[in-house]
């Protein structure tokens, strides 16, 4: 390979439209803009989303839900979601290789949520008060 021999793929590159150089080309006369109306004219602008003063259908319907995006990052834990885990020491990435939160998941919380049946060791993982209750009182402990 030489860099006198590079070129693109073939058909990666298009030839750009010459419009309006005869009826030869299929682009000429109107220019592939059709007859009249404010998009044939130069300068023919109107906004995203306009229908011709007609109320737009975003502003036609109906308002709907919210999409946190918090909620992208932010996960959480049942109490007896811990008892799936083998281990007695469960951190941040113990969860993500056991498949309890997702990959994209930078916060997470255990909840008060179930019964635990053993004692585990949390580090660095938040604990509502009530789930706290419910690890010391099977034995387990809670740091950081």
């Amino acid at each position: 390979m030489f860099l006198n021999t590079l070129q693109p793929a073939p058909g990666s590159k298009t030839p750009r439209r010459r419009l309006g150089r005869g009826i030869g080309s299929g682009l000429g006369k109107t220019s592939g803009k059709g007859h009249k109306g404010q998009k044939a004219r130069a300068g023919g602008y109107h906004k995203v989303g306009f229908e011709g003063g007609q109320m737009p259908l975003q502003r036609r319907i109906p308002k709907s839900g919210f999409r946190s995006r918090k909620a992208l990052v932010r996960e959480e834990i049942r109490l007896s979601d811990l008892n799936l885990i083998e281990d007695t020491l469960i951190d941040f990435t113990t969860l993500h290789t056991t498949g309890l939160i997702k990959h994209t998941t930078k916060f997470v919380k255990v909840i008060l949520f179930g019964t635990i049946e053993r004692a585990v060791n949390l580090r660095g993982i938040p604990v509502t008060a009530g789930a706290k209750k419910a690890i010391e009182a099977a034995g387990g402990s809670v740091e950081g």
